[in-house]
């Protein structure tokens, strides 16, 4: 299922920068739907989504520099209302007649603006005299505004940090309003999309819910489809969505990998078989998949295994079926953008574990991926609108090669079994303590080290197990989780105590910046 086009929608054109898509976030908190492009490919993606207004996003790249990003020029030619936001600002000035220096200019982090006008973009918010914070993160800066353009705000270190042109309905800031350190930006963005452009905050998970069935039917007709359901919130809306389209022409595949855990493959067969009637084959593939992992420890390649084991288990199983044509997959909008090479930057490496590629040419299959406009609290909206369980929507992540990749080094059946039962025992401990709904994502992680321990009157050589929890909205940046010490002992206390194998815990307080949060 491919991206069609909105009728009232904004279009996010990216430099690169590593925070394009809480920017999205904003405008679809807004209630409007949005997407965004690679600056590379603005002027198709333009002509496609038909927008009613632009945002022109930052990057970490000089507007000084030889071939830097720019706009296409259609965007402006356009008439539409432009918000330019850092490099996005930048970029508009010398596109438009204004002028960029670098070098003595740089500014990150808390900054405050002046603001010395009013104007329309944060009517209702702000007022002349008034001074905001704000997020600065740049090198160069605004010092000659084009024709057309007034200053409305400053900071101390950028005198053009918010311009506006009221006229033709563009605006451009130095600040990052997308952010959470600029406490207002959100309601920025919500301004510019709804005040300027004048787009009603009407884009809803129902109106999402029929579009997606529809689209699912055009594509799909009367040809059978399978489905790949993990048991995780994004393949299992998925594959309600597309049942919901297409009936008993879904054929849903959970392969049991050895990888998921603790009863988990029994737990998923149990609700879709009982309470959606769905059609489930459930394939015990344990054999397959751990026995050609054992002894393999380099992350990359354990994923790519899983990988080909998927595609050929699928394969098996589509030709059994009698040749479905459609595989049906969880892919969510953050894939479908890490997928995109955008400015040759860390974005352009997808994880090998999201197949958003598409499949290899000899399944002759086409995929059906109705989740791959939604970001991950979104998808978790739409399964509550199709009848899931909160119980089971507010479920943490999962990654798809499971266990494998929380086990560095190398695999063995032996140290699957150990991580499962820690990992049960700290999520039962995170659940009594009424804690799982504030972390976003928790797990247990078996590191390949032994230590020597005394346990009793003997000496132990055992595994070092690490506990990671960290709080997220939409999965793009991290921060740990602040566990009181009473929780830690209590939690470390029944592994070392119920595991064998285990006699020494650790807990993880990495924080994550825009990028993957799981276990690399």
């Amino acid at each position: 299922m491919t991206q069609t086009a909105h009728p009232d929608s904004v279009l996010i054109i990216d430099f690169g920068s590593q925070v394009t898509q809480l920017i999205a976030r904003r405008v679809r908190e807004a209630g409007v739907y949005c997407e965004i492009v690679p600056f590379q490919s603005a002027e198709e993606g333009f002509a496609r989504l038909k927008p009613k207004a632009v945002i022109l996003s930052g990057s970490p790249a000089s507007t000084l520099d030889e071939g830097s990003p720019r706009a296409p020029q259609v965007i402006f030619d356009s008439g539409l209302p432009i918000f330019g936001i850092c490099y996005g600002q930048q970029t508009m000035c010398m596109q438009l007649g204004g002028k960029v220096e670098g070098g003595h200019h740089r500014e990150f982090g808390r900054a405050f603006l002046e603001i010395d006008k009013e104007c329309a973009l944060f009517e209702g918010l702000w007022s002349s005299g008034s001074r905001h914070q704000v997020w600065m993160s740049h090198g160069d800066r605004v010092t000659a505004i084009p024709p057309g353009f007034e200053v409305v705000a400053t900071s101390s270190n950028a005198p053009f940090a918010f311009i506006a042109d009221e006229k033709r309905k563009y605006y451009a800031v130095q600040f990052h309003p997308e952010v959470v350190h600029t406490p207002d930006g959100a309601k920025l963005i919500g301004n510019f999309v709804h005040n300027i452009a004048g787009i009603k905050g009407d884009w809803t998970m129902s109106a999402y819910r029929a579009k997606a069935v529809q689209q699912i039917r055009d594509q799909v007709g009367d040809k059978k489809v399978i489905c790949a359901l993990s048991g995780g919130v994004d393949s299992s809306v998925a594959a309600l969505l597309i049942h919901e389209a297409v009936g008993d022409n879904l054929t849903c595949i959970l392969v049991d990998h050895g990888l998921m855990r603790k009863d988990e493959a029994a737990n998923v067969v149990a609700m879709f078989k009982e309470h959606y009637n769905l059609h489930l084959i459930h394939v015990d593939a344990v054999d397959r998949f751990v026995g050609e992992l054992e002894g393999v420890s380099d992350p990359e390649t354990k994923r790519k295994i899983i990988g080909r084991l998927f595609i050929e288990t699928f394969e098996e199983e589509a030709k059994k079926l009698g040749g479905a044509e459609f595989l049906g997959q969880g892919t969510l909008y953050p894939d479908v953008i890490e997928s995109v090479s955008f400015t040759g930057g860390p974005s352009v490496t997808i994880k090998s574990h999201h197949n958003v590629g598409g499949l290899p040419d000899r399944m002759n299959m086409k995929l059906v991926e109705p989740l791959r406009e939604l970001f991950k609290d979104e998808v978790r909206v739409l399964g509550r609108e199709l009848g899931l369980p909160d119980s089971f929507i507010g479920r943490h992540p999962f990654p798809g090669p499971g266990l494998a990749i929380r086990c560095p080094g190398g695999v063995t059946r032996e140290k699957l079994d150990i991580l499962r039962e820690a990992d049960a025992i700290y999520l039962d401990e995170i659940r009594k303590a009424g804690l799982y709904d504030a972390i976003w994502q928790a797990f247990a992680v078996l590191l390949p080290v032994q230590t020597v321990g005394v346990m009793g009157d003997g000496r132990t050589y055992e595994f070092v197990c690490a506990l990671r929890a960290v709080t997220s909205v939409d999965g793009m940046t991290a921060d740990f989780y602040h566990y009181d010490m009473e929780f830690l002992g209590r939690a470390a206390t029944r592994i070392i105590n119920e595991v064998r194998g285990i006699n020494r815990v650790v807990y993880d307080v990495t924080s994550k910046p825009p990028g993957t949060i799981e276990w690399e």
